[in-house]
Parts: structure tokens; C-alpha cells; sequence
């Protein structure tokens, strides 16, 4: 199978469950999103995926190949990659030359970004490409720190987009993110690449609704249900545990 493919997973601290018997799927082009009340599991399982814990049992193969054996970094050179909880901004940099350190890492230059990098038209070509994508053209020469908060994110966003990943995980795009400014991160979700396989984790039910086609519910480290959001937003059970009611 093209994809991520999770099946039994759990995740055991002791004697205390985290994560028990998962079975998930993630395919070229989906939009799922993964909520569920605060200590369900979701971070957890985001880590289970990208390496950062271990399984205590079940398989984790991607493209059919089973990956638990792989760290982090590796998980990430394979094109699984997570935003916003491990990739840091460099605050004196313009949002062009932060741009320019994944792309230089990928292609293992490592910090040659301290020469003036700007010669190599292809590493050039790549970050005028997601200044394009994100519409970050008017903020592209400023320093990150002049940045408001939802613009910052949505550098972190095209960070990330630049080591190519075919697996991404979105930690919670809109946390901290005022209202005003959320639509952003919706626009930059809506503008990802249609062959790219998306995961979000968040506690945002409006973004979650207008960017998932299926969303997957979490309680107690076990999947509750997965659906269509009119589906989930249907279900009794998922409104009493989380939704709280009626979702419009």
C-alpha cells in the first residue's frame, strides 16, 4: 500500500494505556483530522508515527515498508514530517533566508547559508516557489520577529513543505492563533499539494470542518469513530464527548 499504515498500535507507560489497538490509514491526497478531548492520546499518537516514542506494540509501515526501527530524522528523509512543534524560526532571519535553511539541509549543505547561498538558482527557485505558494511575496524580505502570529505560522507551514514530505502532520495549526488570523491557516491547508497525505490534530472544530474530508475521533487512547465531518458532526455520542452539542 502507497501510504502510511498503522495497524495495533499501543502505547504503554507503565501501567498506564496511551494509545490501544489503533488501526489507521493515511493515502496520497487524504485530509484527515484526529481530535478528541485534552488526554486522548493524539500528541501520542503524532509521536508513535514520527518516531519520537517507540511502540509498545502494533506495525507502523509506510509504502509497505515497516518503519519502526527508524529515528526521527530518518522518518523524515523517508517524507513524514510533522510542523509546528519541531521546527524553530530563526527570528533574525527574513522569512526568504528561513526558507532557504531546510532546503539547503535536504540537499545536505548543511548551514552553507552563512555564505550568501543566493547564488544557487535552484535552491533560489525552490524558495521563490513557496514564497508563491503560501502568498508570502509582501512579507518575504522581513524579519520573522516583525511578523504576526498567523503569518509566523504559516512560515513554519512552507518550512516544512521544503523537505518535501509526502506524509504531513499538522500539530495543531491554529493554537495561539488569533480568530482574526485563522483563515490563513485555512487558505495554506486549502493550497497544499493535492497528492500530499495530511494529518491535523486540532481542537479548532471550524478549521477541523471546512478542511477534513474524513476526521477520526480519539477518547481514552482508542478510536471512537471515524467519518465524514456531516457524519461526525451527526453522531450523538461524539457530540455528548466532545463537540458539546450541536456543531453548525
Amino acid at each position: 500500500m502507497q501510504g502510511l499504515e498503522v495497524r495495533g498500535l499501543s502505547k504503554r507507560f507503565g501501567g498506564l494505556t496511551v494509545s490501544e489497538n489503533i488501526d489507521f490509514d493515511l493515502r496520497p491526497g487524504d485530509r484527515k483530522a484526529l481530535i478528541g478531548p485534552n488526554g486522548a492520546g493524539k500528541s501520542t499518537f503524532a509521536n508513535l508515527v514520527t518516531g519520537v516514542l517507540a511502540p509498545s506494540s502494533g506495525t507502523i509501515r509506510f509504502d509497505g515498508q515497516d518503519i519502526r526501527q527508524l529515528n526521527e530524522a530518518q522518518r523524515v528523509r523517508r517524507g513524514i514530517a510533522k510542523t509546528f512543534q519541531i521546527t524553530t524560526l530563526f527570528r533574525d532571519l527574513t522569512v526568504r533566508e528561513n526558507l532557504r535553511l531546510p532546503i539547503l539541509e535536504r540537499q545536505r549543505h548543511g548551514y552553507r547559508f552563512l555564505r550568501r547561498a543566493d547564488g544557487d538558482v535552484r535552491t533560489e527557485a525552490e524558495v521563490t516557489d513557496l514564497i508563491d505558494q503560501f502568498a508570502l511575496g509582501a512579507l518575504a524580505d522581513r524579519k520573522v520577529a516583525d511578523l504576526a502570529y498567523g503569518q509566523q505560522r504559516l512560515v513554519e507551514l512552507a518550512l516544512t513543505l521544503a523537505l518535501k514530505p509526502r506524509v504531513l502532520i499538522l500539530d495543531e495549526p491554529a493554537a495561539g492563533v488569533p480568530s482574526s488570523e485563522i483563515h490563513l491557516i485555512v487558505d495554506a491547508i486549502e493550497r497544499l499539494p493535492d497528492d500530499l497525505a495530511v494529518l491535523i490534530i486540532e481542537h479548532d472544530m471550524e478549521l477541523v470542518f471546512r478542511v477534513a474530508r474524513q476526521i477520526i475521533v480519539l477518547v481514552q487512547g482508542r478510536i471512537l469513530t471515524e467519518g465524514t465531518p456531516d457524519a461526525i458532526a451527526a453522531d450523538a455520542k461524539v457530540r455528548e464527548l466532545y463537540l458539546g452539542g450541536s456543531h453548525d
